[in-house]
């Protein structure tokens, strides 16, 4: 037998070799793991779905002739933040208007008197749809962050556990060694674990949270653009 053979752990042994608070420890760690890579790979392709759909809505809307054109296209990029916080501005208009079909750019001239309270109503509307679209985007992603800083405490208790249970299993009779190092290596793979559930999670975590943080700046950057082109309307003499 090669002294790898002799001396290498097998993790997975160990797992199914692990009895009581260990392994409840262990279960609990593989679980959190598991749900975290299940959120990386959901939220990894919403968000190429989400890049890829907001840059085709803000390519339409520049080219759009009329204010209801880039409604239609906002309406067929479902998965686009800032194409739901479009619809729910021009939504928003169409109520202060009072005519759903005077949606173009050249309809939205209104008096001092009413233009004022519209665009204060749709400036609200986008300021509430912002904080949707955000949370939105924030969904699961707290979970990475829990189990990237909770992950290698909750193995660290279950090695410090399984460690001090290894001393019940001490035989007068038998070298220390013998008796206790299983149990020992027992418990240091909840630590391994709980590190290889947390490093991903860490990873990941940091990487979404600067995507929605890119997504938050281009959903306020759009809703100042068009509040600038409303301003111009509304409050033109």
């Amino acid at each position: 037998m090669s002294p790898t053979e002799s001396f290498g752990i097998n993790v997975f042994e160990q797992v199914v070799a692990s009895r009581g608070m260990v392994l409840m420890v262990l279960l609990v760690l593989i679980g959190m793991s598991l749900g975290c890579w299940f959120i990386i790979g959901i939220k990894g392709m919403a968000f190429r779905r989400i890049r890829r759909q907001t840059a085709e809505f803000l390519e339409i809307f520049w080219k759009s002739e009329t204010l209801e054109q880039a409604a239609e296209a906002a309406a067929l990029l479902p998965d686009a933040p800032i194409a739901r916080v479009y619809r729910a501005a021009f939504a928003e208009l169409n109520r202060v208007q009072g005519d759903p079909k005077a949606t173009s750019v050249g309809a939205l001239g209104m008096g001092s008197g009413g233009g004022g309270h519209g665009f204060a109503n749709v400036e609200r509307t986008l300021r509430r749809a912002l904080q949707d679209e955000s949370s939105r985007l924030e969904q699961l992603v707290p979970f990475l962050a829990t189990t990237g800083s909770a992950a290698p405490f909750i193995g660290l208790f279950g090695t410090v556990w399984g460690i001090m249970n290894a001393f019940a299993f001490i035989q007068p009779d038998k070298p220390i060694l013998e008796t206790v190092t299983p149990h020992i290596a027992q418990a240091l793979v909840a630590t391994a674990i709980g590190l290889l559930a947390a490093i991903p999670a860490v990873v990941a975590y940091n990487y979404f949270t600067s995507k929605i943080r890119v997504f938050a700046v281009e959903m306020e950057n759009f809703s100042i653009d068009f509040l600038n082109i409303l301003r111009r309307h509304f409050l033109r003499d």
